[in-house]
């Protein structure tokens, strides 16, 4: 049977890679057009180069922050309510 749970364990974390991949595509193209409609708002018209390195920068950023820990924070909530 450990054979069987090994094989799952692995499917399962080829599923969820697969489903994080397809939310950071997701992600970026979200961004990518807050990106642009930021910037005609503010009267700017860059070009797509721009556009898309500012978004790829914003959903590297936002999904790095989302996968650190916060361990920081938590210790110190812990540390208070002792």
């Amino acid at each position: 049977m450990g054979i069987l749970d090994s094989f799952g364990g692995l499917v399962s974390s080829i599923i969820a890679s697969i489903v994080m991949l397809v939310l950071a595509i997701l992600s970026f193209f979200i961004t990518i057009f807050i990106v642009q409609a930021g910037a005609g708002l503010a009267g700017y018209s860059p070009s797509g180069d721009f556009v898309a390195l500012s978004a790829a920068i914003l959903a590297a950023a936002a999904i790095a922050a989302g996968a650190s820990p916060l361990t920081g924070l938590s210790t110190e909530s812990d540390n208070r309510t002792r």
